[in-house]
Formats: structure tokens, sequence, C-alpha cells
């Protein structure tokens, strides 16, 4: 479902996957969303009142998260066949796959320069891939619990984790080490957020709490409690000033912070400062980095908005349903095609269905404003003939799925055989000539 505030609040409600949505996330330039499904499947879409989409489907289990790279370029998404499967958003065609993870893979996100993934498994590790040789690079491992979720920190220096075991870690990835360890929560952690500074980290679990952590001091310092159940997921604004948090109380709530005001051009501008470095960053990049605002206070503040925060909304806002029948399956391909140097690039797809007649910032700023209009257009409906013949079809592209996964693996298996036989005849060339 997708919200509007202004001028009146209302919503638009998405309508075309066929089990529960476990991910969502907006596109960079904010002109897509993607969404990821129990039911297979990661959808693309165009958020006005059309709500045109597109489907993925190449995943043989339900899929867990839905990640842009910084640029717009590449999308990541994680599923429980165990895989990373990482797609080129400018010809929406599939690029790889990344398989070390020995059971679900939960999260995976890419870094602020795009240069590297890390992903969350119920197998008990933490994994660091790199998208240039597509080989993983780094392994964190815990005895104790899984990750719920994982994320980078905004510089690319550090990882953040969520455990089951209630905990939070945070890891320094270029010298390997265990730099902070939390354990505030009496539940599971299931989703964190580092705030753009880098200077806090906001966690969100299943005891029904909130807690934002000071990473410069290393303590806890506030604590949320306004749902009345586990909470799912949270996540800052892009410039820091509020977040946002949803639980199994069905509420969502906002809520604004007294942190560093940023703005979010300069944190943006500052996060893809590295885009293109060649020396590793150096270790005073982490901590500390800027003043901290909070000196003096070493307790910790409680804070229930229940208490004096009251719901200004109307408590049923209008709803649109939007249909969205002009979807297109993409199944795994091995061709890698980038665009061309001299090919015009929008934010929108180069596949038809997806393409608007004009690819300007005019045109993005036309949508967005078509959000406030309720469509005028009745919803179509397609026949049950074609919806079984469609259905049929689905399951055959299923088995096919499937098949290349297969096939995908033992390529891969095979060309580590062929590299390793290839250095080994390199290393007794080498040998025989020394001899000679």
């Amino acid at each position: 479902m997708l919200w509007s505030f202004k001028p009146q609040a209302r919503a638009f409600r998405y309508v075309g996957h066929k089990d529960v949505v476990t991910s969502v996330q907006f596109s960079p330039l904010g002109n897509l969303l993607a969404s990821a499904s129990r039911d297979r499947t990661v959808r693309l879409w165009i958020p006005d009142k059309r709500g045109k989409s597109s489907e993925f489907k190449a995943h043989t289990a339900p899929v867990r998260s839905v990640d842009f790279s910084a640029d717009g370029r590449f999308l990541a998404t994680a599923s429980e066949d165990k895989s990373i499967k990482v797609w080129n958003m400018y010809r929406q065609r599939f690029l790889y796959s990344l398989y070390r993870h020995t059971h679900w893979v939960r999260c995976a996100k890419f870094s602020p320069d795009g240069r590297l993934i890390v992903s969350c498994s119920e197998d008990k590790t933490i994994k660091i891939w790199d998208t240039t040789n597509k080989q993983c690079v780094n392994n964190f491992s815990d005895f104790v619990g899984f990750a719920h979720f994982v994320d980078f920190n905004p510089n690319g220096t550090c990882i953040a984790s969520a455990g089951s075991d209630h905990t939070v870690k945070i890891w320094d990835i270029r010298v390997n080490k265990l730099l902070q360890h939390y354990q505030v929560h009496s539940g599971g952690v299931n989703c964190i957020s580092f705030h753009p500074s880098g200077n806090y980290l906001i966690t969100a679990s299943s005891d029904g709490t909130l807690k934002i952590l000071d990473l410069l001091e290393g303590r806890l310092i506030y604590t949320l409690q306004g749902h009345t159940g586990p909470v799912f997921t949270v996540t800052f604004s892009k410039g820091g000033e509020l977040f946002t948090s949803g639980g199994a109380d069905a509420q969502v709530l906002l809520w604004r912070t007294n942190f560093d005001e940023l703005n979010c051009k300069d944190v943006i501008k500052r996060n893809l400062k590295r885009l293109h470095f060649d020396s590793p960053p150096h270790l005073l990049d982490i901590y500390p980095r800027t003043p901290h605002p909070q000196d003096g206070k070493i307790e910790t503040v409680e804070i229930n908005p229940k208490l004096d925060v009251i719901d200004l909304q109307t408590s049923t806002p209008p709803v649109v349903d939007i249909l969205s029948f002009d979807s297109t399956t993409t199944t795994e391909t091995t061709v890698q095609t980038l665009p061309d140097k001299g090919e015009e690039i929008c934010g929108y797809f180069l596949n038809p269905s997806l393409m608007s007649s004009e690819c300007s910032p005019t045109t993005l700023k036309k949508k967005t404003e078509e959000m406030s209009d309720l469509p005028s257009e009745s919803q179509r409906s397609i026949p049950l003939a074609v919806t079984d013949a469609l259905a049929h079809i689905m399951e055959q592209l299923n088995v096919l799925t499937q098949t290349v996964s297969i096939l995908e693996q033992r390529l891969t298996l095979t060309e580590d055989k062929l590299k390793d036989c290839l250095e080994n005849q390199q290393r007794l060339f080498n040998a025989i000539q020394q001899k000679s």
C-alpha cells in the first residue's frame, strides 16, 4: 500500500502478489517500487494511479528481501532457496546468483558504493560478497543464533546485524573485528536502521520496543514504547529527521528525531564519494566523525508516545485498489547486457510494459501529482479461461526455472573444477621449465 497525506489522507493498494508481501523498497529516484513475496516472485511497480508492474520469477522459494543499489542500476533479492540473485534494472534482466549459504537467506543489502553485498542466513552466518568477481570474500559466524536482518553503515566500513538471540552486533569489515555488542532487548531483534550520520542505530524487537543506540559512546540512549506487539521493521528517512516503524499490531508509527540535522543531498553525496576510490578507507573514517550532541546524558530515556500523541488522521481513509495486469515474466538467463555508452537511460525500464512516453523530470513530476487524484478508469477483469491458461503457463515456467537453476549450479561447479585444472597445469608447466 502506498500512502499519500497531502492534500488529504488516502491510500493506494497495489494488487498483484498471490501471497504475503515480505519486503518493499523504493528505488533511489523514487520512481520505482520493488516488492518481494512468499509467492516466489519479485514485482517492480510504477507508483502512480495506473500501477503498471513487471514480475521477476527466478527464485524457487519465497523471497525474503529486495534492495536497490545506491545508483539504482541493480537489484538484489534474497530467498529461502538459499540464494541471492542480482538483476540489471536498466534491461530488467537477471545477471547472476550467489550460492554459499546452506539455509534460508533472510536479507541481502548492497554497500553504499555498490561493490559489496552483505547477506544473512539461518545457517548462522553473515557473508560479504564482491559484486565484481561474484565471490564470497568474508564470513562471520555465530554459534548462538542467526541474524534476521543485516545492513551496512552509511560509509560502508561496518555492518550491523539484528540477532534472533536478542543481540545487535557491529563488525568492522576491514579488519574482521567485532566492534560493538549490545544485548538490550528481551526478545529477538527483527530490524535495524542506521541514522544517516552513522552515529546512531535504531532497533526493532519482538519484545514490543524500539531502542536507539549511541554508537559513539557505545550505549543505549532511548527506549520507545509505542507498539502493542512485536515490532518487525524500522527505518530512518533519508535525512534522518524522521523514522517509521511497523509491527504486529497493524500500526505504522511515524516518529520525529532530535538528532543531527542533515541535508539529504549532502548525505547521499557523502555516502557515494567512495564510488571509485582505489586505496582502502582510513581507520579514522568510522568513529568519531562529528560532534556528539548527547554529551552529559548518561541515563536511558524511555518514551511512550501514547501518553501525549493523538492520531490526527481519519480512522478510515479512502483506499483505492489498483489492479495490474501489464506484467511480464522474467526467468533466469546468463545473458549480461548493459546499456551502450550512447544509449540514453532514464529512471524507467527499457521494457515496453514499464516504459513511459517521456523520460524527463517533468514526466516524473506529473506522475507524482497523479497520486493526488483518484483513478477515473474502471478496473479491468480477465476471463476465467484466460486465467486458467496463464496459471498453466506459469506452472510450466516454474519447472523451467528450477531446471535452469540446477544447470546454473552445475555450470558453476564445472567452472571451478576447470579453473583448478588450469592452475595445476600452469604449476606443472612452470616446474618443468625450472628443471630444464
